[in-house]
């Protein structure tokens, strides 16, 4: 078992977070001594956390790490990846047509300007 500060630095996962993410029933300690309220976690709430730590960074709101966690065989772990995966290639292709939009808008300008 791990003590919360353990858990911080194992994860990388702040006090804050864990204490939210345990709020939203994303991530709950393994065990909460009843006497002092302290939180400990373990080898299984690591796989969690850390799995957690990869959905944000890959951009996941936290209804979507909800759901992941929820379905607890992780069947459509795939298909939500994929899916996430799939919207940020339309966001870059987005962000492509802006970089051109702007970049003909800075030409136009300087043509006129000549």
């Amino acid at each position: 078992m791990y003590k919360i500060s353990e858990f911080v630095q194992l994860t990388g996962l702040s006090k804050e977070t864990l204490r939210y993410y345990a709020e939203v029933n994303l991530l709950e300690p393994a065990f909460t001594d009843p006497k002092n309220k302290y939180r400990y976690y373990d080898d299984g709430s690591y796989f969690l956390a850390l799995l957690l730590v990869k959905l944000r960074r890959f951009g996941f709101t936290i209804q979507e790490m909800r759901s992941v966690m929820e379905d607890e065989s992780f069947e459509h772990l795939e298909d939500l990846l994929c899916e996430k995966r799939a919207n940020i290639l339309v966001q870059i292709e987005d962000l492509r047509l802006q970089i051109t939009e702007i970049d003909e808008f800075l030409e136009s300008g300087r043509e006129e300007n000549e």
